[in-house]
């Protein structure tokens, strides 16, 4: 799911999350697992397969300044990766690690005054780990004690600057539709950073489709 800038806070990051399989918009009849290839109530995905995703075709992810705004950092590039580490019989809540959350930097464009590109995105405290339900809610958190960490580096007329932002998780929800998660206005807070990092940063991206050996993941 390419590297966010002043985004992947994201997620995720990322990131984000970025993170989970993706959700039902029904619930399935059938008993199986939370978590299928080959369509709803299909082969179960067995723990410990590696799942991935990028962004949706056409997509970006967005790290803005308020929830409403448009001022903030946008890249077309972002993936997740994550591990099955827990897929119970439908209905339940299937658990994954999600080891690694990036933002192709050379994507991502910033529209905030004084800056002119962005260096770099990169996400700490990983691995996180994340939750996905038969309805299809999401939630990705940090190891215990710690945060979801955005470092992102902005590039100004007067040389470099670092943007570090918190949250102590994010919440998303995954759909059948496109097999894919959506993370929308997730909030970041500013940990620290010169004038031109806003106080708070609103993440939000679609990573589509959420796929296992190159399979859709559904959720059930």
């Amino acid at each position: 799911m390419r590297t966010r800038t002043l985004l992947s806070l994201a997620t995720a990051v990322t990131a984000l999350s970025l993170t989970a399989a993706v959700p039902a918009t029904a619930a399935s009849t059938a008993a199986g697992a939370v978590l299928t290839t080959g369509g709803t109530g299909g082969t179960p995905v067995v723990v410990g397969t590696t799942l991935n995703a990028s962004l949706a075709s056409g997509t970006a992810a967005t790290f803005h300044s308020s929830a409403t705004g448009s001022t903030g950092v946008s890249c077309t590039g972002s993936q997740f990766t994550a591990t099955v580490t827990g897929n119970p019989t439908a209905p339940g809540t299937a658990t994954e690690s999600v080891t690694s959350h990036t933002f192709d930097s050379s994507t991502c464009t910033a529209n905030v005054s004084g800056v002119l590109g962005v260096n770099g995105i990169s996400l700490g405290n990983l691995p996180y780990s994340a939750t996905v339900t038969s309805s299809g809610a999401v939630t990705v958190t940090p190891p215990s004690g710690s945060t979801i960490r955005a470092t992102v580096t902005l590039r100004t007329l007067l040389g470099n600057v670092s943007c570090v932002y918190q949250a102590s998780g994010l919440s998303g929800t995954a759909s059948n539709a496109n097999n894919g998660i959506t993370f929308t206005d997730q909030q970041f807070t500013k940990v620290s950073g010169s004038s031109l990092c806003f106080a708070n940063g609103y993440f939000t991206a679609t990573y589509a489709p959420v796929s296992a050996g190159g399979a859709p993941v559904f959720v059930n």
